[in-house]
């Protein structure tokens, strides 16, 4: 089988993933940027979460600030918490920062908890410290 083929996940792979999907995605919410009272998750830092048929998975992430003090500790934190998730083979983390990452990436249940309405227009370039938080 070729490697391009591998990866390609079927109607009932993706149905028999969805429930390690979900898991996954809890624990995830389980890792706080240690300077922002929310998860990573409904921060929108997660960019992408992908999980292969070996059950390997792959998320692209970012972090509010490119000079993020606490990052290596965050992503050790994803890796551990992704890994204990019972089915997770591995756990791979690709760091990027492109699109940067702003305000509008903010679940709804982030937007309540950091105080933001509907009304506010989301900007470019923000990190902790938009927040109130130092850096």
């Amino acid at each position: 089988m070729k490697e391009s083929e591998k990866e390609i996940l079927t109607a009932e792979d993706a149905q028999e993933l969805a429930p390690l999907y979900a898991n996954v995605v809890l624990a995830l919410k389980q890792v706080y940027d240690p300077e922002i009272p929310v998860n990573i998750y409904d921060l929108g830092l997660i960019y992408e979460l992908n999980i292969d048929k070996e059950k390997n998975v792959h998320i692209k992430m970012t972090f509010t600030a490119p000079n993020c003090p606490m990052a290596d500790e965050v992503m050790m934190d994803v890796r551990q918490n992704v890994e204990e998730v019972p089915g997770v083979k591995s756990c791979n983390i690709e760091l990027v920062f492109e699109p940067a990452w702003d305000k509008s990436m903010l679940s709804e249940e982030a937007r309540v908890a950091l105080g933001f309405d509907d009304e506010d227009e989301p900007e470019q370039e923000q990190g902790p410290e938009s927040f109130g938080f130092d850096v």
